[in-house]
């Protein structure tokens, strides 16, 4: 039978992966809703359609850009509203949709937050 060759032994070194010291956490949160709605290319395609558009667009518009019925358009433009996103006003029979600004300002505020630069 063949003898086993010793395997060489292994030096402890310091990991590079454990963090030299802890970091404080970057308080993220508030933001999910807002990257949750845009996680949708649907969605992302009516604020582009909204923001192209500078003004405030009617849901039926809105609805004739797409391929999808009523109800799906409906439904995201919901979800979008609710995550602050778009704003709306009744007009008559009609919902006009038109692109919150102040989201501008929050996405601004998310990117200071993860700016690895600044401490």
């Amino acid at each position: 039978m063949a003898q086993a060759k010793p395997r060489p032994k292994l030096e402890l070194v310091a990991s590079p992966c454990r963090p030299q010291k802890r970091r404080k956490p970057r308080d993220v949160r508030p933001f999910a809703p807002l990257f949750k709605a845009l996680g949708d290319e649907t969605r992302l395609e009516i604020v582009a359609l909204l923001a192209d558009a500078g003004e405030a667009l009617c849901a039926c518009d809105i609805e004739a850009h797409f391929d999808l019925s009523q109800s799906t358009i409906s439904h995201h433009l919901k979800l979008l509203r609710k995550a602050g996103l778009l704003t709306s006003e009744r007009r008559g029979t009609w919902i006009y949709y038109s692109l919150d600004r102040d989201v501008l300002e929050r996405l601004r505020v998310f990117s200071t937050r993860i700016d690895t630069t600044r401490t």
